[in-house]
């Protein structure tokens, strides 16, 4: 009897991508290990069938334990770890809370670095050819205005991915980035809410900045379901890509990545409010004439 390739995915909550994932490699033919922070959120896969773990990533004790029930699970092996725990955070870079920020990049960034080393020898165990792949996204590659922390520690995550690609090669490890463009799914659910500060430079347009900070999840972005079967598709060929687009999108962020600096900044104040904003300083006399206040944005909604 064949063994079935094994698993392990991270941030499985119900209706997310990594729960789409799940089911994507499950319907497959794998072993599906899917894993959340909290398993009440495990109910989507669970209800398929599919083994769940509870797992922080950003939890050092967390992880050794999922380490030790994978071993356990396995009898000391591991064919693929998809990591792809994250979470959104956005805000005007003037305004950010550093500590969320920082928590961000604990969970989109650093995870990918301590989750591979804690399952190395797991997967160099493997006997099909190991592979890591990283949800990054096309938020690497190209930051929108309030967005910047997001993307940033997604563009971390993605040259994280290019050293390890390197780095583990010898070792029989393929690392893979998977640049997911536009998906539905509930990776806003748990953001903060896009609230300027009473300080903020951009409270002079604050309904206009509020809302396009808040823009979250485009409404017309893929099927999450299709989405993570072609992308189980791509990871189950035979030399499977470096880096694996899917999602809406992804076409288009290729082609922006060969423009000039700068060419698509028109398009990128109107769609971010920036176009509104220098109008409304404009109004008012220019830079050197407003403070940045929230009386600002009252005075202008008096008017």
């Amino acid at each position: 009897m064949t063994l079935k390739r094994t698993v392990l995915i991270t941030g499985c909550s119900d209706h997310g991508l990594g729960a789409a994932l799940a089911l994507a490699f499950h319907k497959a033919g794998w072993r599906v290990f899917a894993s959340a922070r909290n398993m009440a959120k495990l109910k989507q896969v669970e209800t398929a069938g599919i083994e769940i773990l509870q797992l922080d990533v950003t939890s050092d004790e967390s992880i050794a334990n999922s380490v030790s029930a994978v071993k356990e699970l396995t009898g000391g092996s591991l064919d693929a770890l998809v990591n792809n725990a994250g979470a959104a955070y956005n805000m005007p870079l003037m305004d950010i809370d550093i500590e969320k920020a920082r928590a961000l990049f604990d969970l989109n960034t650093f995870s990918v670095i301590t989750m591979t080393r804690a399952f190395l020898p797991l997967l160099m165990k493997s006997t099909s050819g190991a592979m890591v792949i990283n949800n990054t996204s096309i938020s690497s590659l190209s930051v929108f205005p309030f967005a910047a922390v997001y993307g940033a520690s997604k563009a971390a995550a993605t040259s994280f991915t290019e050293a390890l690609r390197l780095e583990l090669a010898p070792f029989g490890i393929k690392l893979i980035n998977l640049m997911t463009g536009s998906v539905k799914s509930g990776i806003w659910d748990n953001a903060p809410t896009p609230t300027l500060p009473p300080t903020s430079l951009y409270n002079i347009a604050k309904d206009v900045i509020e809302k396009a900070i808040g823009g979250g999840e485009i409404a017309d972005g893929a099927d999450p379901i299709m989405w993570a079967e072609q992308v189980v598709r791509d990871l189950e060929k035979r030399s499977p890509p470096h880096w694996i687009w899917r999602g809406r999108f992804t076409l288009q962020m290729r082609v922006i990545c060969l423009l000039p600096i700068g060419f698509l900044d028109s398009t990128i104040r109107n769609l971010s409010g920036l176009t509104v904003l220098e109008q409304r300083i404009k109004e008012q006399g220019g830079v050197g004439n407003r403070d940045g206040s929230e009386a600002d944005s009252s005075d202008r909604k008096n008017q």
